[in-house]
């Protein structure tokens, strides 16, 4: 991990107050578990501990909402109420990126996502997302893309409508004000 990836004991201390402070405060997205497991899971790893910095910086407003018995992992999906501020305005991948004449948007929802260190979410994620609270009331978010779709040129987006979750289509290489992606990081 390089050493702009790496956060200060300052930035540490803040990110998981906040962190402990939105779990407090959302118990229904984790009922029966433990913060303190959660927290020693984020602190022996500092490249967990960075992606979610990211996720914050960003507006994704990341917390727990399960844990995975197999793998002994907690799971963190971007809850913020709409799509994440700063991860708007994308296209879905670097190919659509590429394909565009003009009027390019500043990156891809991939190509973000993964310099995170975060997974896009995929269409059974943010409905299980959608489950615990009203998400994109507003916004729309990317989805992960089935390549047979990809390959044709489309990509999938999400976001909630009249208390309903509706899955949509567009060009990938689209982007809007209003769109932008959730993502998922598993600690």
């Amino acid at each position: 991990m390089s050493s702009k990836n790496k956060l200060s004991n300052k930035q540490c201390d803040e990110l998981l107050h906040k962190l402990k402070t939105r779990f407090e405060n959302n118990m229904n997205r984790h009922k029966g578990i433990d913060w303190e497991k959660v927290q020693a899971r984020i602190e022996a790893n500092q490249k967990n501990m960075w992606s979610l910095w990211e996720m914050e910086r960003t507006g994704g407003e990341p917390d727990v909402i399960n844990f995975d018995k197999k793998t002994g992992e907690y799971i963190f999906y971007d809850c913020s109420p709409e799509s994440p501020k700063e991860r708007r305005s994308l296209c879905y991948d670097r190919d659509a990126l590429e394909s565009r004449k003009e009027h390019k948007p500043k990156d891809n929802a991939l190509d973000v996502a993964a310099s995170i260190g975060i997974e896009i979410l995929t269409e059974t994620q943010y409905r299980e997302l959608q489950k615990l609270g009203e998400f994109d009331m507003k916004t729309s978010s990317w989805i992960k893309t089935p390549p047979e779709i990809r390959k044709l040129g489309g990509a999938l987006f999400c976001d909630r409508r009249y208390n309903t979750v509706f899955v949509y289509h567009n060009g990938a290489e689209s982007y809007y004000a209003a769109r932008g992606f959730r993502g998922s990081l598993r600690v």
